[in-house]
């Protein structure tokens, strides 16, 4: 990439992360100017001190105290409005540095909100993450020393406009060294580019690896694999190390040269100085000005280099943000909501190599088991109904109000038993009504029996409860959404058979009709259903009650038989 191309760059990308937010930002770049003109004034009030005040008092033996009081309140003076501008610069790019980085996760968040949950199926979780947290940082980290970096560029051309014009042969000496300067951050920016880059994504990567592992510590656990999944995340993290090492010694080298390069010019001042005091007749208080603010542009000389090899940092973490901004919407489930008709209408349903042209009804008030083998598409369907699969073909169509879903494995929130039971709601709910729903799924004794009762706060994922717990909280909570048509996938796996007979029976004797599916593998549960859906192939086979498909479905009554059986021996097996 040519030295053309990266400026392009850097002013795309400095335009991208200010547009929202230009006001904040040029604020502080105006508060560095009024710092880099005071820096280089500053040098004009130490020469006016050294030649009317120190030199004189040396020479003279004494100091008119007007002279003294109009030197003093000029550095006073013109340290002030430094200090101001300090205060702004930092105070503004520290609001435009973290606004941008407000703005760039909105961007992401909105972006995701707009995907179907389909599209968070493929992803990584810490990888979303990562590019919410380390990468919007990192694209925003180049804004806080930004406008320093502008300021030292306005106090160089102020500060050489006045070395030349002060003596023009120490001034060419104190601005040799900005070409060696510049020449110096292009060669670095050139050469950190792609570690910049690559530590980045490998930072991304770790993100992903470590939430992956903690997600499946119990799996870990379980299988004693943690020497295992230690050294997978080791290699992981090496990979970043080695990426960062190389960044690192690049800046390190850069920095060093960085700081060498002041202390030569500033060496260089005092010989020329010398030699120019006796030939040229410059006064004391000039040298030492010259010196002094060649002192002072040294460390904002290695702002402009910090600035510098912040931009390939900022470029790469917004890189990864615009990747996932530029990914188009997908398409989201088309289900269609009616007011009147069945509860659930499915016509000509098809997923590639899972659901086969599927056509199913269910009345309103109706009470549906979906039973199946393993494989025949009964946890597909409901992923299908409530919107996490997009079908390939066919028509979906469900009562107005929506679906409440409750699956095998329910998903509890860190938070208050209350807070869990009350997410799907958009209207407030009472204590009385979270009691009864919590009643009905045979859940209102262990929750009373908690530390806060429903204020208790539950571990991630409801760690710290038994599966029937989570898995008749799940209930309940579907129960207060008080949609009209709750899916069941296997939810009952996790309790003993009457307590569930018990749940099924108290649910489909409320007083407000509600529909049911339940993905069904117990006979018992089975049984309560007024209808039996058997489902192989991802087609319809048969359907009935659970009586006339025993009679007549030889494949369906295998399937009952073979559970019983493995039931009754002690292993329970999945149909």
């Amino acid at each position: 990439m040519s030295a053309a191309d990266r400026v392009a760059r850097a002013v795309r990308l400095v335009a991208v992360l200010t547009r929202r937010h230009r006001r904040p930002f040029f604020i502080a770049v105006a508060g560095a100017g009024v710092f880099a003109v005071c820096t280089v004034l500053s040098s004009v009030a130490i020469r006016r001190v050294v030649d009317n005040v120190l030199v004189p008092r040396f020479e003279e033996g004494s100091v008119g105290a007007a002279t003294v009081m109009a030197s003093l309140g000029l550095v006073i003076g013109i340290g002030l409005l430094r200090a101001a501008g300090v205060v702004v610069r930092r105070s503004f790019a520290g609001i435009a540095e973290w606004r941008a980085a407000q703005s760039l996760a909105g961007d992401l968040l909105k972006r995701m909100a707009e995907q179907p949950i389909s599209w968070f199926a493929r992803r990584s979780t810490g990888d979303l993450v990562a590019r919410l947290s380390t990468d919007t940082e990192a694209a925003v980290s180049v804004l806080a020393p930004l406008p320093f970096a502008s300021s030292v560029v306005v106090m160089l051309f102020v500060a050489a406009v006045l070395m030349l014009l002060t003596d023009l042969v120490m001034g060419l000496v104190a601005l040799v060294l900005l070409p060696a300067v510049l020449v110096l951050n292009l060669v670095y920016q050139a050469r950190v580019d792609r570690h910049y880059d690559e530590a980045q994504r490998q930072l991304g990567n770790l993100a992903s690896a470590v939430h992956e592992s903690f997600d499946g510590v119990t799996v870990v656990k379980a299988f004693g694999a943690e020497e295992r999944e230690s050294l997978r995340l080791a290699r992981v993290a090496e990979r970043l190390r080695s990426a960062r090492i190389h960044v690192v010694r690049l800046r390190s080298t850069f920095e060093a040269t960085l700081d060498a390069l002041p202390s030569i010019g500033i060496i260089l001042l005092l010989l020329v100085g010398a030699a120019r005091f006796d030939s040229a007749g410059l006064t004391v208080g000039e040298i030492t000005s010259f010196v002094y603010l060649f002192t002072l542009i040294a460390f904002p000389l290695r702002l402009i280099g910090y600035a510098l090899s912040e931009l390939p940092h900022s470029q790469a973490g917004l890189d990864r943000v615009q990747e996932l901004l530029a990914e188009p919407i997908e398409r989201g489930p088309s289900i269609e909501r009616a007011t009147d008709g069945p509860a659930i209408r499915l016509e000509g349903v098809r997923l590639a190599g899972i659901l086969d042209h599927l056509d199913l009804t269910v009345d309103r008030g109706e009470r549906v088991a979906l039973v199946g083998p393993t494989g025949s598409g009964k946890s597909t369907l409901v992923r299908v109904l409530t919107g996490t699969v997009i079908p390939d073909a066919g028509r979906v169509v469900v009562q107005e109000g929506g679906v409440a879903t409750v699956f095998q494995e329910p998903f509890l929130f860190a938070d208050s038993v209350r807070h869990n039971l009350t997410i799907g709601r958009k209207t407030g709910i009472d204590d009385d009504q979270l009691s009864s729903a919590l009643h009905v799924c045979e859940a209102a004794d262990f929750v009373a029996g908690l530390p806060a009762g429903l204020d208790t706060v539950i571990g991630e994922r409801g760690v710290g409860l038994s599966g029937g717990q989570r898995q008749r909280l799940a209930l309940a909570r579907a129960l207060v959404s008080e949609r009209p048509i709750m899916v069941l996938d296997d939810t009952t796996s996790a309790l003993d058979p009457s307590t569930e007979a018990l749940i099924v029976e108290q649910l489909t004797s409320l007083e407000r009709e509600i529909t049911f599916l339940v993905v069904a593998s117990r006979p018992s549960t089975i049984a309560l259903a007024s209808r039996v859906v058997y489902l192989d192939g991802g087609r319809i086979n048969d359907e009935g009650t659970h009586a006339e498909l025993m009679e007549r479905n030889i494949g369906y009554r295998s399937m009952i038989e073979a559970f019983e059986v493995d039931r009754e021996g002690g292993i329970r097996r999945e149909p």
